[in-house]
């Protein structure tokens, strides 16, 4: 049996859902596939030390920690020193994708439309007036590494400007204000090596009282409405996949990735990658895995075999 630490919790403001995360894939595993794996869930917040004693015991470990200390490439670097292989993407690529801003600049070097923006770091000055004028007469200001949409705001004046950028540092001290853009709103999923594939692609429509696709209309059931596949023509379906496959490739993504977007005058406009995607039952990647005909447990066993086959086959520590 291959000895599995399903890594879950955390620090970060993300720890309830990845805590979610963790046991919906440890029930996945242990539900459909009692035989083939010996599941042991860790929470590094209160067993940080018991990683370190049971590192050769651990075959791979399957982090599902949401946010800073775990998506931003830090438990992925405590795997390397410890030389257990992990799920996912390394540490480069976790640490650039979470980070919006570098991510952007490296969307933009591979050919993809974002967004217009401008960053601002905690103690700079900045003028509303002028980020409106720069941006349009709608803006988002959220932090500039954090997940799961923690601190984001959607402003229409320089009042409103000054207590999104407030409401964003307290997550992060760097805030990124990007236009607003009305159109679709799509997420495209990413699982491979070698070789891509893209999963059925999701429309998001935050429901009444929503008006966007923030921390809580993610995670209530019912707030928004998830269309898998989405109704779009094939052409702008075929560009939000191309979308999704340039985004994990420029950010250097492995095994997996979610990218969102927003299609506007039939171009897709990235938002940003996450190289964790959430797993629990409101979440779009095991969604879109279900459309394309995977159980939550034959999508983690993929996600387990892709990873083994790009970090080696076992643990040799």
């Amino acid at each position: 049996m291959l000895n599995v630490a399903i890594i879950a919790g955390g620090w970060s403001g993300e720890r309830e859902v990845s805590l979610s995360s963790g046991r919906a894939i440890f029930h996945a595993l242990e539900k459909e596939r009692p035989s083939k794996y010996n599941l042991i869930f860790l929470d590094p917040k209160d067993k940080l030390d018991e990683i370190f004693r049971r590192r050769k015991d651990i075959d791979i470990a399957f982090i599902l920690l949401h946010g800073r200390w775990g998506e931003d490439g830090t438990m992925q670097g405590m795997m390397e020193v410890l030389n257990i292989p992990y799920v996912g993407s390394g540490v480069l690529a976790s640490a650039l994708a979470l980070n919006k801003v570098m991510a952007k600049e490296l969307y933009r070097a591979s050919g993809l439309e974002v967004p217009r923006w401008v960053s601002i770091k905690k103690g700079e000055d900045w003028d509303g007036e002028q980020i409106l004028s720069l941006l349009g007469g709608k803006v988002v200001v959220k932090p500039a590494w954090e997940g799961s949409s923690l601190g984001i705001s959607i402003c229409s004046s320089k009042d409103e400007i000054r207590e999104g950028i407030e409401v964003a540092m307290e997550h992060c001290p760097q805030v990124l204000v990007e236009e607003h853009i009305e159109g679709v709103e799509l997420t495209c999923c990413v699982m491979g090596n070698e070789e891509l594939e893209t999963f059925p692609l999701i429309e998001i429509r935050p429901t009444k009282g929503h008006a966007f696709f923030d921390y809580k209309a993610k995670y209530t059931p019912g707030a928004t409405q998830e269309i898998c596949p989405a109704p779009l023509s094939e052409d702008i379906a075929e560009k939000a996949r191309r979308c999704g496959i340039t985004a994990h490739q420029a950010l250097g993504c492995q095994v997996w990735s979610r990218t969102d977007m927003i299609v506007r005058d039939d171009t897709p406009l990235v938002l940003e990658t996450n190289t964790i995607p959430g797993m629990t039952e409101t979440s779009l990647f095991p969604l879109a895995a279900k459309t394309a005909g995977l159980t939550l447990g034959q999508l983690a066993e993929r996600l387990i075999e892709l990873s083994m086959e790009a970090r080696g086959s076992a643990n040799p520590g």
